[in-house]
């Protein structure tokens, strides 16, 4: 099997925009399964890499995007899922965790060949993310059950995409075969 790594898009996330109520409703119940499937991959020696917005705080670092998303409406998500010291923090600048970042360079640095990408928001964030993943001729795991997105029809249609377009693996977490 390829050399995988797992992406958490946008997890330190403080939920306060519009559609955030939502968001953070449909990510609660994911939450659990997603830290589930960082147990896993972490007791696999799989890398764990969060891919995060910078909310448009430019001179930002890790430590202050955590610290400003466990005093925010997505501390329910935050505690639950927060980095630990030798998982890898990439602030993203857009949507897709490519953009405009140093993951590439790590994930090839790292000789990762399969991505395992989960977070919020699935039709946004994860899709782009997964597409450029696709572009850059990574394998690509979107396990349905640990991203969530705003309404659940966004959720399914971003998910077919990923399947039909980007040819990904989207079984369920406790599924997917992670190893090396």
């Amino acid at each position: 099997m390829k050399k995988s790594a797992l992406l958490l898009i946008d997890m330190m996330n403080h939920m306060e925009f519009e559609g955030g109520e939502d968001l953070l409703k449909n990510t609660i119940p994911m939450v659990d399964r997603l830290k589930k499937l960082k147990d896993r991959a972490k007791g696999e020696g799989l890398p764990v890499i969060y891919v995060n917005d910078n909310f448009d705080h430019w001179q930002d670092n890790t430590d202050a995007v955590i610290e400003e998303c466990m005093n925010s409406k997505g501390k329910p998500v935050v505690e639950k899922i927060v980095p630990e010291d030798d998982d890898y923090f990439i602030i993203k600048p857009k949507h897709s965790g490519f953009y405009g970042t140093q993951l590439d360079i790590l994930l090839k640095q790292l000789d990762v060949e399969r991505v395992i990408i989960a977070g919020v928001a699935t039709d946004i964030c994860v899709l782009f993310t997964a597409n450029d993943a696709h572009m850059r001729e990574y394998e690509i795991c979107v396990p349905e059950d640990c991203s969530a997105a705003e309404s659940q029809e966004a959720h399914d249609s971003a998910m077919r995409i990923i399947k039909q377009s980007l040819n990904a693996d989207i079984q369920p977490a406790e599924k997917l075969a992670l190893g090396e």
